[in-house]
C-alpha cells in the first residue's frame, strides 16, 4: 500500500512492538528488560526485536561475547517514535482511563501535567480540522489523489527544488 499510515503500522502496528518501541524510549536496551517490563514470551520478544531491528527502528549491539548477549538501541527513525507514543498515552488517558492516569507527561523543571500537541512549525498553531486537511503528495498514485483530492479544498503539494 502506498498509504504512509498503512506502511507505518505494517512496521509497528503490532501491539507488543509498540510497547518494546515505549520501553525503549524510556531507556530499556536489554532483552532481560523488556521479557521483565512486559511480561512477553521470550519467543514472542525474540520475532518482535527482531523485526523491529529489520525495520530500521532499533540496532542490535552485542555487549557480551561469553555468552553472547545483544542490546538493543533506538535508531533515528525510534527516537522519532516518540510522538507518537506521546499521543496514545494522552488519548488513552483521555478516552480509556476512568479511574484517573496511571502514566502522565509532565514538564520536568515545574511537574506540570501536559498535554503533547501537533503544532504547524511555521505558525506554531495547533493542527487541527477544519484548518488542516489531508492531501494527496507528490508521489501520490491515481487512486489516493481520487480519495484525498476529493475532501481537500487546497492544491496537491508539490516537490521543492532547491
Amino acid at each position: 500500500m502506498q498509504c504512509p499510515i498503512a506502511r507505518s503500522l505494517e512496521r509497528v502496528g503490532e501491539w507488543w512492538s509498540i510497547l518494546i518501541l515505549r520501553d525503549a524510549l524510556h531507556g530499556l536496551t536489554r532483552f532481560d528488560e523488556f521479557q521483565e517490563s512486559l511480561g512477553i514470551a521470550p519467543n514472542m520478544l525474540t520475532r518482535r526485536l527482531n523485526a523491529l531491528v529489520q525495520f530500521g527502528l532499533l540496532e542490535r549491539r552485542r555487549y557480551s561475547e561469553h555468552p553472547p548477549r545483544d542490546e538493543y538501541l533506538l535508531t533515528e527513525r525510534g527516537r522519532d517514535f516518540r510522538p507518537v507514543v506521546l499521543s496514545l498515552l494522552a488519548w488513552g488517558n483521555r478516552h480509556f482511563a476512568p479511574e484517573g492516569a496511571s502514566v502522565m507527561l509532565v514538564n520536568r523543571e515545574t511537574g506540570a501535567a501536559v498535554d503533547p500537541i501537533l503544532a504547524d512549525p511555521a505558525t506554531g498553531r495547533p493542527i487541527d480540522e477544519p484548518d488542516y486537511v489531508l492531501v494527496p503528495g507528490p508521489a501520490a498514485s491515481g487512486r489516493i489523489l481520487q480519495k484525498y483530492q476529493a475532501v481537500a479544498d487546497v492544491r496537491p503539494a508539490r516537490k521543492r527544488t532547491s
